[in-house]
């Protein structure tokens, strides 16, 4: 991903409108009338494009050829099939951002496309569109877009695949007083995606949250990453639209056919940490709430009201969207009682009588907000002849302002004024106190709070991609696949599904396969001298749903009842289904478990995000029941139980009455050991354990099958991984012995060293800071640090090297490939007394090791040519050096990986 020439979308420094012009005067009018209106403080150009929009105030040019300066930002009007000789001029001449517009729908085809791409890429020229309605970023003055109407300035960055979408966003927009720092209309998406976007508004401060509208995602690793820097540092809310036109197609598996697309997306955004939305409304409420309120620590709400159906209604939307009604200490309750209405003796929701005045209300929110018990507060007010609106929002404002002063945590107050437009909500804004116009939608608001609070938590995993607790046999897992792909199966057989979970320590009832009816006999006899009762299923790759056609039969007690199963049951398939190919007939003992519960859990293959993990209520009624919650490997045990507590069915396995809880733990330990397997083995496509068996003793798979075909072969480190989100790398932990013999601990950089790296930047010395980043570092704020520490593992990497025992950081390095994966870029730094200990050597030899094994063809760098130290190093290493054509005082280093020679002799007086 790059935010490279972005800026000259947003904050060009100039402009022109290129045609010839495709769509109209009035397109180009328009265009030109809305740049002029916006204040834009930049040139502005009309380059063959005559006509009424002369008459703007805009200098026109007949031909890109008379341009004596290009601008930053071209508008393309043009005609597709000039759209790559425009680009390659525009961008030969200095032009820096080109987007493509159009008043409507506008499609190219992938010829032109592709040309146009190619004629932008030696510019590094930036492409938006096709089919764009264009780009605005009021703060700057740009109004450069078709759309409906103007934007209003505000604190919004809002990106959208449709135009149509941004037409309607404007309108509610506008009627609604929302203001915006940009918006994007994406288009076509040829080269600027929402990956793009998502990077480069994490960066603007003039952006408070991120609002993106999409439909489905090209790149999901690398929307995924921008997504999940951008939701640490802002909000970012997504509204999809589309599942009503998707349509599962041929799956083997129940997993495959339950893993609906809209929810492998569901389960996509909020591991990124992204919120969710189903509408503009609550896209825009949602933004309100978690841009003015931090999350609420728990889904606990106190509800006050005047009358006691409004706080009826509040606490009915509650529970019906996953909340709970807070249980107030006694404490609370006692001080409630003057403020309750009479003959009331609930405290929670709390009902105050409708005459109640203003102040009462205050006193009441004020106490609540007291209550450790409580997460957040809903004050729900409706007008009376005898209360004015606008006093009781004051004293709310009143109560909210003294909650959050002192010490402990400030909790939120949400407030529904239900009353109609405009609502008296002035103070409480003063007070960015969220105000919504109903009950319900202030509850919304709260859950947005809730769910807000969960994706922040589940954004900050990063997941072993070997995870502790247990071990594998990976090589044999990775033969068995490869043998049976080799053989031309798609299917395990049973033998061999067994053989797999056991190099995943996943316990299987023990199973014998028969080929016909007197094999049957002879396993049954010998399986039945250690179990009461037998089951028979039958094993077809061609009817891998043995229910749907009557494949299984329980409660044998005797060999020859077996036998005359299995003779039946391969009689009647083999008419019922002369085409389906039997493999055989197994036969399992019948497990039973007085307190056991039946849970499935399973992998399917997602288009766009790959292996999906699913978890539910499992048996036969396993699709039909619905009770199954997804998520994206890989997993830690933190993660699997988040998972668990999705589902309706966890409440059974935590038992109740007489009946012993299921041991959770080996529940979500078994998930990550299912999650393992995807990340090992991506020719597994599709993985059912259905049912399993889950009580105070464990988890014991009773049936499973699974699916393989050939995994694509790509670029990096994983050359087969079809997963969306790169694990952790713990296989680059290590430790190094240094030059002098002193031991250092190496561990890739993980979001959680923020604060480490700013004790390491105390160590390092202004000068070295200097060499370092090019310029005088007096601070490192929260945004800087954050790019340090976040990193999309698929793409970048950094090494930190610690003391060992101590969390102390004594130098890093740090390499960054660029989208085709061809090329990577390194940094190094080390504490600034630690030079002269071969420290920087060994990391540099470490992150050349790295880019060999990701497939990383040429290490690059920029080195100031004062830092001879560095440069020395560079040349011991094997790297060349050249002088920038950018910048004299910049040297370029560039290492070919594959002919670098690791462990030479490091210069004499090395001190990087």
């Amino acid at each position: 991903m790059t935010i490279r020439n972005l800026d000259a979308l947003f904050r060009p420094a100039s402009l022109a409108v290129v045609g010839p012009n495709r769509f109209g005067a009035e397109a180009a009018d328009l265009l030109l009338a809305r740049i002029a209106g916006a204040g834009f403080r930049g040139q502005i150009l009309t380059i063959a494009c005559p006509g009424k929009a002369d008459a703007a105030p805009a200098r026109a040019v007949r031909s890109l050829a008379d341009l004596d300066k290009a601008p930053d930002l071209a508008l393309y009007l043009g005609a597709p099939k000039d759209a790559p000789a425009a680009v390659a001029a525009l961008g030969g001449a200095g032009t820096r951002a080109v987007a493509a517009l159009s008043p409507g729908y506008d499609r190219w085809d992938d010829a032109t496309v592709t040309a146009t791409l190619q004629a932008a890429r030696p510019h590094t020229l930036r492409l938006l569109g096709p089919g764009s309605l264009g780009i605005a970023a009021p703060a700057a003055g740009l109004a450069a877009h078709l759309g409906v109407c103007e934007a209003g300035t505000g604190d919004l960055a809002f990106i959208a695949r449709s135009g149509t979408v941004v037409n309607a966003t404007l309108s509610w927009a506008k009627a609604n007083g929302i203001g915006f720092s940009a918006i994007a209309s994406l288009g076509q998406r040829t080269d600027v995606d929402v990956s793009d976007l998502l990077d480069w508004f994490a960066l603007d401060y003039r952006t408070r949250a991120i609002l993106v509208h999409l439909e489905t995602i090209a790149n999901p690793r690398k929307f995924l990453s921008a997504a999940r820097v951008a939701a640490r540092s802002k909000p970012v809310v997504v509204l999809r639209s589309g599942a009503s036109r998707e349509r599962i197609g041929e799956r083997v598996t129940h997993a495959g056919r339950i893993a609906a697309q809209d929810a492998v997306y569901d389960a996509a955004l909020a591991r990124a940490g992204v919120l969710r939305v189903e509408d503009i409304d609550e896209m825009f409420e949602a933004v309100e709430t978690v841009s003015r309120v931090k999350p609420v620590a728990g889904r606990r709400l106190a509800i006050l009201a005047t009358g006691g159906s409004l706080a009826t209604l509040a606490g009915d939307q509650l529970e019906r969207q996953g909340g709970q009604i807070a249980e107030l200490d006694a404490e609370t309750t006692a001080h409630l009682q003057p403020v309750m209405r009479q003959g009331e003796t609930r405290a929670n929701p709390l009902t105050l009588h409708e005459t109640s005045s203003p102040e009462r209300y205050g006193e009441a929110a004020r106490i609540l907000l007291k209550d450790r018990n409580v997460d957040a507060v809903l004050a729900v007010a409706a007008p009376s002849a005898f209360t004015r609106l606008e006093d009781v929002a004051s004293e709310l404002a009143k109560a909210h302002a003294a909650s959050q002063s002192g010490y402990g945590r400030r909790k939120p107050l949400l407030v529904a004024l239900t009353a109609g437009a405009p609502l008296p909500r002035q103070p409480l804004d003063a007070a960015r106190i969220p105000c919504h116009a109903s009950a319900s939608e202030a509850v919304r608001s709260f859950m947005h709070l809730v769910r807000y609070a969960d994706a922040r938590e589940m954004l900050m995993a990063a997941p072993p991609s070997l995870p502790a607790g247990f071990t594998t046999d990976s090589e044999r897992a990775q033969h068995l696949v490869r043998q049976a792909l080799d053989e031309g199966r798609t299917w395990l057989h049973p033998g061999e599904i067994s053989d797999l979970l056991a190099c995943y320590g996943i316990h299987q009832v023990p199973s014998r396969l028969a080929a016909t009816a007197d094999e049957a006999e002879i396993l049954a006899r010998e399986l039945l001298m250690q179990h009461e009762r037998l089951a028979l299923k039958l094993v077809s790759p061609q009817l891998p749903f043995k229910s749907d056609v009557g494949g299984v039969v329980l409660d044998l007690a005797t060999p020859e009842a077996a036998r005359a199963a299995a003779a039946t049951l391969l009689q009647r398939i083999g008419a019922a289904h002369p085409k389906a190919e039997i493999t055989g007939i197994l036969l399992q003992p019948m497990v039973r478990s007085p307190s056991g519960t039946e849970i499935f859990i399973g992998l399917a293959d997602d288009p766009s995000f790959g292996p999906v993990l699913l978890f539910g209520h499992g048996g036969t009624g396993v699709e039909v029941m619905g009770d199954v919650a997804l998520a994206l490997p890989p997993l830690d045990l933190n993660l699997a139980q988040a998972l668990i507590r999705q589902t309706r069915v966890s409440k059974l396995l935590a038992g109740f009455r007489n009946r012993p809880a299921a041991d959770l733990d080996a529940i979500a330990l078994t998930l990550v050991k299912v999650a393992q397997i995807a990340v090992d083995l991506p020719e597994v496509r599709e993985l059912d354990l259905n049912p399993l068996v889950a009580d105070a003793a464990g988890v014991t798979a009773l049936d499973a099958r699974i699916a393989l075909g050939e995994p694509q072969v790509h670029r990096g480190r994983h050359a087969t991984s079809r997963l969306a989100i790169a694990p952790y790398p713990k296989e680059w932990e290590q430790q190094l012995q240094l030059k002098d013999g002193s031991l250092v601990d190496i561990r890739p950089v993980r979001p959680e060293d923020e604060d480490r790296y700013r004790r390491f930047f105390e160590k390092v010395s202004p000068d070295d800071l200097r060499l370092r980043f090019f310029a005088p570092v007096k601070e490192f704020n929260h945004a800087f640090m954050q790019r340090l520490v976040q990193l999309d593992y698929s793409r970048a990497m950094a090494f930190a090297a610690l003391t060992p025992g101590t969390d102390e950081i004594l130098g890093v390095v740090r390499l960054h490939a660029d989208p085709d994966h061809r090329t990577g870029e390194y940094a190094i730094i080390v504490q600034s007394d630690l030079k002269g200990r071969g420290l920087g050597w060994a990391l540099m030899q470490l992150i050349i090791d790295y880019a060999r094994s990701d497939g990383i063809e040429t290490i690059t760098g920029e080195v100031l040519k004062e830092n001879s130290t560095m440069l020395a190093m560079c040349e011991a290493l094997g790297f060349t050096v050249r002088p920038s054509a950018d910048d004299d005082a910049i040297a370029k280093v560039t290492l070919p990986v594959a002919a670098a020679q690791l462990g030479g002799s490091e210069p004499p007086e090395q001190t990087a």
